[in-house]
């Protein structure tokens, strides 16, 4: 009786939290489920979870004030375009409007063939506002009284999340990592643990942090660099075990910044002068040798030649997947 009574009804707001909710799939394998056709309707990272939820609220926020007849979710697909329409109108940057627009995307399983998948404006580097001159936030979080904090940062390059969770076992150094990696090839181990530590070796320092679980779920050793290197492994040192090593992380602290920080010293540590990368590939159309290993930048970037490799390099140390994130969101003043 109860399921016919408009009473019981579930609102919009639980229609769309049960649906996202049904997808959680933390701890699967994204590749695996890419090459099994299992993708489309899962969520891998918790991250992702959350930020997919909270520009769906915006939307259901929109609908129940625009068309406060609609009750269903299947009904409210009809107003995505719209939504996002007035999300461009309203002036959100293309970085915002392209999540929300994936966000809404994985919500309703509207695929790019769709006829009704909503393209949003291309991003370009330009319009990033994060980490891009002072911020309210900003006046309320001293560097300097802060210091500590900034150049650990600066010397790890981890994120916000990762940071928090960093805890004294984390803490390894090249050459534990070298032992791991003879047992594991001895005990003939395979998988992305053993290449996590494998990627370790690009590094020349003597410590690392250990992150277990990064964005996507992705392990990675981070090496820790800089003229403070030895005070950033000394606190870890001196943390406990399973004890965090920041048991508060300030709100206003400019995380992102930081990490561009280090990113763009790690690339100016393995980066090659571009006129020495060879010119090694040669073009179809026009028959002219071209250098495979330079990246060339685009948008307001455009014609900032980059090395490939060093990028790669960089990319590792960020757990990023691809490249193009590092020259795009990191690396800069070169």
């Amino acid at each position: 009786m109860g399921r016919n009574n408009k009473k019981y009804s579930k609102t919009l707001h639980q229609q769309a939290y049960d649906r996202l909710t049904a997808m959680q799939a933390f701890g699967e394998s994204k590749r695996e489920a890419k090459l099994n056709g299992t993708d489309r309707d899962k969520i891998f990272s918790f991250a992702t979870y959350q930020t997919y939820w909270k520009h769906t609220k915006y939307f259901l926020a929109y609908v129940k004030e625009q068309h406060p007849e609609c009750t269903t979710l299947k009904k409210a697909r009809a107003y995505v375009g719209e939504w996002l329409q007035t999300r461009v109108d309203e002036g959100k940057s293309a970085w915002t409007v392209s999540t929300e627009a994936m966000a809404l995307n994985k919500l309703y399983g509207i695929q790019p063939d769709d006829d009704d998948f909503y393209q949003p404006p291309q991003r370009v580097r330009s319009e990033v506002t994060r980490s891009r001159g002072d911020k309210v936030r900003d006046r309320h979080f001293s560097e300097k009284n802060n210091d500590e904090l900034v150049k650990f940062c600066k010397g790890t390059g981890l994120r916000r999340s990762e940071l928090e969770d960093l805890r004294g076992k984390d803490l390894v150094s090249k050459a534990e990592i070298e032992s791991e990696i003879q047992r594991l090839e001895q005990a003939g181990m395979r998988g992305k643990h053993l290449d996590a530590l494998k990627d370790a070796r690009v590094f020349a320092v003597d410590h690392f942090v250990h992150v277990r679980n990064g964005k996507g779920g992705k392990e990675r050793y981070a090496p820790i660099i800089g003229a403070t290197a030895p005070r950033i492994v000394e606190r870890i040192e001196n943390t406990q075990p399973e004890e965090k090593v920041w048991l508060h992380v300030h709100a206003g602290a400019d995380i992102h910044s930081y990490r561009g920080d280090y990113a763009t010293a790690i690339y100016k540590a393995h980066a090659r002068k571009i006129e020495e990368i060879p010119y090694d590939k040669t073009n179809k159309g026009t028959g002219r040798p071209y250098q495979s290993g330079v990246y060339t930048c685009r948008g307001d970037e455009s014609g900032k030649k980059l090395d490939k490799e060093a990028m790669l390099v960089c990319s590792k140390a960020l757990g990023h997947n691809r490249i193009s994130v590092v020259a795009e969101s990191y690396i800069r003043g070169l």
